[in-house]
């Protein structure tokens, strides 16, 4: 049984806060079964990512790049309109100056 989704965002803060990044939840979604998307953002290489989770055709939980893009706004952009569609998603923001996303899933690159 999967964790829920509150359990699973508040355990993802606390890898990053141990790693040395700053994470916060920028938008706080159903706290059982709520989508998540993550937000990174390295400030050395102003280069942003997001990732949001998929299940394969086996059945294992992944995460990917909704969008092509390495602009903040961009993305930004992408997470409005989904929380337009989803009122109960997640979203995590983290800022890490080596680019990590702490995700220990598999992240599925395009």
């Amino acid at each position: 049984m999967p964790l829920s989704s509150d359990i699973w965002v508040y355990a993802l803060v606390r890898r990053a806060e141990l790693g040395g990044a700053f994470a916060t939840i920028a938008r706080k979604g159903d706290a059982r079964a709520g989508a998540v998307l993550v937000k990174l953002y390295n400030p050395l290489t102003r280069e942003a990512h997001l990732y949001s989770e998929a299940t394969r055709g086996d059945g294992e939980r992944v995460w990917m790049e909704p969008v092509d893009s390495a602009v903040e706004s961009d993305l930004d952009a992408y997470v409005a309109r989904a929380a337009r569609i989803d009122p109960d998603l997640w979203v995590v923001e983290i800022e890490d100056k080596d680019g990590r996303h702490f995700l220990v899933e598999p992240v599925e690159k395009r």
